[in-house]
């Protein structure tokens, strides 16, 4: 049942109703994608925020079954492209056309203008090809031959990527990094779920099955409520404190930007909302920080990503307002 069939006529959603539609996604999600709730929580939390998700881990793990599904249940539009080292920008974007009956070049529209895209092992294609993302996940526009169109709201980037040291993969860029709000990882399933995935059906039959949770609307109305959660002073000085921390410790490279302090607030507002709450607290931003700041930090000392190790250092060094 999508919210809009529950029988609420309030412009507002209630911050009870947002966590029941919250939590009743994560089940039906689950349903299909079996053990990995924790994660599902993480996706969602960044895509209610209004980030793009780079979801990392080796081939066969779920990862584009997660996007599917989540795509499903959200009631969006859904487009995938299977990312390659031949893959060229016009490929996602679009190109014109010259169509001989006018005389005139049509533009034609790539897989881009959807709702949600699921940019398939996106490290597999060549930087110039991943770089062409940057500007519809950063504005939410697409700029062709000095002709910019719209991309329709809500717009979503879901990213999968395979590990560095598997072959025919290309890193992406620290630019192209920093416009993912989150990343997370899968994992191999428990014992116990991978025996309710060997003996249930087939996954593509449970996706066609699948019936949406929200809709659009729904979908943007939760995303401009998170912009209004409460967030203290305390709870300012706290996500500072973290951010000036980075930029002043010797363990790091580089110190997370300002935009990286934006994309922690926006995550922790997000956290805050689906968990029923009209105001962040300090364990939102804890809950949220590796996953945003993971692929944002490294460390100095072997120019490495951020471990969970490295989250633990840093919390203990900055104490709770």
């Amino acid at each position: 049942m999508t919210l809009s069939q529950s029988g609420s006529n309030s412009p507002i959603m209630e911050a009870a109703e947002i966590k029941q539609i919250f939590q009743t996604i994560v089940r039906n999600v689950s349903e299909i994608v079996m053990g990995k709730e924790n994660q599902v929580r993480l996706a969602l939390t960044c895509i209610f925020a209004g980030g793009h998700l780079l979801i990392e881990d080796i081939p066969g793990i779920g990862k584009t079954t997660l996007a599917k599904v989540l795509a499903g249940c959200l009631g969006l539009e859904f487009q995938r492209v299977q990312f390659t080292s031949d893959l060229l920008p016009g490929d996602i974007l679009g190109t014109s056309i010259f169509e001989q009956a006018t005389g005139t070049f049509r533009f034609h529209q790539g897989p881009v203008f959807t709702q949600v895209l699921l940019a398939d092992e996106i490290n597999r294609a060549t930087p110039k090809t991943q770089s062409a993302l940057l500007e519809a996940m950063e504005e939410h526009q697409v700029t062709i031959e000095n002709t910019t169109y719209m991309l329709e709201s809500p717009f979503f980037v879901m990213a999968t990527q395979n590990p560095f040291e598997y072959s025919g993969t290309f890193p992406l860029p620290e630019s192209q990094l920093d416009r993912f709000l989150m990343r997370i990882s899968l994992g191999y399933p428990e014992r116990e779920a991978e025996a309710r995935i060997l003996k249930g059906k087939n996954t593509k039959v449970l996706i066609e099955d699948m019936s949406a949770c929200v809709t659009r609307k729904d979908v943007i109305e939760i995303q401009d409520r998170i912009t209004r959660i409460h967030t203290s002073d305390a709870f300012i000085a706290y996500l500072q404190n973290i951010l000036e921390f980075t930029r002043t410790s010797s363990h790091f490279y580089i110190g997370l930007s300002p935009r990286a302090g934006l994309s922690l607030l926006q995550a922790a507002r997000s956290r805050a909302c689906l968990d029923g709450r009209e105001f962040a607290i300090p364990e939102d931003l804890q809950f949220v920080m590796p996953h945003v700041v993971g692929h944002r930090l490294k460390t100095k000392d072997d120019m490495s990503q951020f471990k969970p190790a490295d989250l633990n250092r840093l919390l203990m060094e900055i104490p709770i307002p």
